[in-house]
């Protein structure tokens, strides 16, 4: 019962992507990435910092893991842990348009997909930064667990730079015990 509620909160805050409530968009630049290699980009990533929403709320020591399909589509595994308990969701990743790489869907519920925007990611696959169409949604992942304080500051200079309220950020717990 737990997971379905997990599952359908998940749905219901991807779903409202498209409802943004702040800043116009006009004042968003949320162009994505030109290339993107998506076997480099395949592994676990860890959240350093999001846009709190209803469906991560007061989690700690997120992470999403990615893999390739045979059906060309990715699987992606959202964990975390909330109350001490792990939580995990399963859902599916595409990439609409090749000609605009960056542009990812994503779904953890059976048709409906949401906009999963790579904004800029590291040459090395070490970091990313992801958005969505609207002004709602933000992230800022990572390879390893935690990042230096100058890489830090330079992904929220850039954040910045595009128009992101990077004070609406919470940083993730990754390093308490669970």
């Amino acid at each position: 019962m737990k997971n379905l509620l997990l599952l359908l909160c998940t749905c219901f805050g991807i779903s409202a992507c498209g409802f943004s409530k702040g800043n116009p968009m006009d004042t968003i630049d949320n162009h994505t990435v030109q290339s993107l290699d998506l076997n480099r980009f395949m592994g676990r990533w860890y959240e350093i910092a999001r846009y709190d929403h209803r469906f991560e709320k007061e989690m700690t020591h997120v992470s999403a893991t990615y893999s390739l399909r045979e059906d060309g589509k990715i699987e992606v595994l959202n964990e975390g842990w909330k109350d001490g308990e792990l939580k995990q969701i399963k859902g599916k990743a595409k990439q609409p348009d090749p000609n605009d790489p960056g542009k990812l869907k994503v779904s953890f519920f059976l048709w409906f997909y949401a906009d999963y925007y790579v904004l800029e990611i590291d040459p090395d696959y070490q970091y990313v930064l992801i958005g969505s169409s609207s002004d709602k949604y933000l992230w800022i992942m990572s390879r390893d667990k935690t990042i230096p304080d100058t890489l830090r500051n330079e992904l929220l200079q850039k954040l910045q730079a595009r128009g992101y309220d990077t004070n609406r950020l919470v940083f993730v717990d990754q390093q308490t015990a669970k």
